[in-house]
């Protein structure tokens, strides 16, 4: 007989406390259900049930066997369900977050190819430099650039985020040359109003890794902002490699220190781990680890 099945007849009969009630609950006539129990205890080589014609009552190796049985039927049951979700059709709203350059140039451009596939799915994208709590502001998935603080938060890693230095040809022909990462203390720094790139920028150098502390006329929370002053030869910007690849491949930017790679910092996909796997849930983390894990984000 099949065990699991026998297992169920066990514990309905502990439950409901009879046979005849146990094996209506099950859909099967209480002889069948008293076989299986009859083959549990014979697989076992004990038992499990003392049963007379007015009352049954567990042995004591029968009330520990209920126990551990239970925990057995429930994550066999929950592994039924997480093998029926993933074969369910993703449906739904998703909130997202993620940086504003990351948004603009890398992930909103993907989407299409994600609600191409899951037609049902419907995605509120909230772009922004600042810290999301995700918890708080209910977000199912938040992109986060930087070390993780949080450990109650479950990550993918993805790709390392990329930062550029570059300046406008104007602005270099104008002032003195940018040859090594201290050269930057004298020249003009286009800032960014979050993370450390406020007030230090920080350089891999041959030997050792070089900080140099930066000072701004202009301090913006946009890197798409100080784009078009970059652009106008107004300064030395340091951003993601997404916000300026195309204007350095045109000619309008130039990208300065070959020789002193700009570390890169880690980026992850995160969500809360009480969150329910939904198929809307899993088949975004699965897109997104494809595209922007591993090669995907370089």
């Amino acid at each position: 007989m099949d065990r699991l099945t026998s297992m169920a007849a066990f514990v309905r009969a502990v439950e409901l406390g009879s046979f005849s009630a146990a094996a209506g609950a099950m859909d099967m006539s209480p002889q069948l259900l008293g076989r299986h129990i009859q083959s549990l205890e014979q697989s076992l080589g004990v038992r499990l049930l003392h049963r007379t014609t007015r009352r049954q009552h567990l042995t004591d190796v029968g009330r520990d066997f209920y126990e551990r049985v239970k925990i057995i039927l429930s994550e066999v049951e929950a592994a039924d369900a997480l093998a029926e979700e993933t074969r369910a059709i993703p449906r739904g709203r998703l909130r997202l977050s993620c940086p504003v350059s990351f948004g603009i140039h890398r992930l909103a451009p993907a989407l299409s190819d994600y609600l191409q596939q899951y037609p049902e799915v419907d995605i509120d994208l909230s772009m922004s430099n600042r810290y999301v709590d995700l918890i708080e502001e209910g977000f199912d998935l938040v992109f986060r650039v930087g070390e993780l603080t949080d450990s109650s938060l479950i990550a993918r890693a993805l790709s390392p985020y990329r930062l550029a230095l570059c300046a406008a040809p104007s602005y270099l022909a104008r002032c003195t040359p940018i040859n090594q990462p201290e050269d930057l203390i004298q020249h003009d720094c286009l800032g960014f109003s979050y993370s450390s790139l406020r007030t230090h920028w920080i350089f891999s150098g041959p030997d050792k890794a070089v900080t140099v502390p930066v000072s701004s006329r202009v301090m913006m929370d946009s890197g798409e902002a100080l784009l078009p002053l970059c652009l106008a030869g107004l300064g030395v910007m340091l951003q993601p490699i997404e916000l300026v690849e195309n204007e350095i491949a045109n000619g309008n930017l130039v990208s300065l220190l070959p020789d002193y790679p700009i570390p890169t910092r880690p980026m992850h996909l995160v969500f809360a781990p009480d969150r329910r796997m939904t198929p809307k849930l899993r088949s975004f983390i699965d897109f997104a680890v494809e595209l922007f894990g591993g090669n995907g984000h370089e």
